[in-house]
């Protein structure tokens, strides 16, 4: 949350100095653009899981950094879709804290996260021996179940996006720079009010890349883009978030 903040009030300083001198706003500056964005994500390098019986190892992939992990994690995957159970159990253990934050962060309620977060992880259960390596990480396989149980949900009319006043303090760090002054002003309550005025492939894509610490690849995966797709979606949707800031804020 920290990053998006910082990366909203940059926006909104640009936007201020640009009205000084009656000048269009500047273009993107490349960081915004770049994988220095967010804390660098990792790579995907491709793994050797035993994909024997799918003929898919060569596709099998991870984004840990660590290559033990990443062998450990795509050898439990295929354990996991030919019926073990206590595999899976490990995979729930590793990725269920990104997917419950990705959906805290879009639900907004602690709740509904926990129940949706459930249903993807049963969803992936009940699909495992359907899952086939496509050169990308088995999280991203999970994080797209997420979104789109997420996006039935709200379609189908069964709640409204719950807009609750829990302290989004436990997620965040006090942030440090240089446009202290409009950070200052600038909440986190703000911040996730505006998200959820943004389009859908706005939000998701800034919560995966600022909230998650997806890289681009990996938000491209889960979003169906291209990298250059999902670098445009992050600029337009962090300009509109400064956009939808208090006029106190943005004045």
């Amino acid at each position: 949350m920290d990053l998006l903040r910082a990366t909203v009030a940059a926006i909104i300083l640009e936007q201020r100095a640009a009205a000084l001198v009656g000048a269009p706003a500047p273009c993107p500056p490349g960081w915004l653009l770049s994988e220095a964005t967010v804390s660098p994500g990792p790579g995907k390098p491709s793994g050797t899981g035993s994909g024997g019986t799918y003929g898919d190892a060569d596709l099998a992939a991870s984004s840990e950094e660590d290559e033990a992990e990443r062998s450990r994690l795509i050898a439990l995957v295929d354990l996991a879709r030919s019926g073990d159970k206590e595999a899976f159990g490990l995979l729930y253990d590793h990725y269920h804290p990104s997917v419950h934050r990705f959906l805290y962060y879009r639900t907004r309620s602690q709740q509904l996260a926990e129940d949706l977060t459930s249903e993807t992880f049963f969803r992936a259960l009940r699909s495992m021996n359907g899952f086939r390596w496509q050169g990308k990480d088995f999280g991203a396989w999970l994080m797209t179940i997420a979104r789109n149980l997420c996006t039935d949900h709200f379609k189908a009319g069964r709640t409204r996006l719950e807009m609750t006043t829990e302290d989004m303090g436990t997620h965040d760090a006090p942030t440090e720079g240089p446009e202290n002054a409009v950070l200052a002003s600038l909440t986190n309550e703000m911040l996730m009010e505006a998200l959820t005025q943004l389009p859908d492939e706005q939000r998701d894509c800034l919560v995966m890349r600022f909230l998650q610490g997806l890289s681009i690849a990996e938000t491209a995966q889960v979003l169906d883009r291209s990298d250059g797709a999902v670098k445009q979606l992050q600029l337009r949707g962090v300009r509109n978030l400064a956009k939808l800031m208090p006029e106190g804020v943005r004045d």
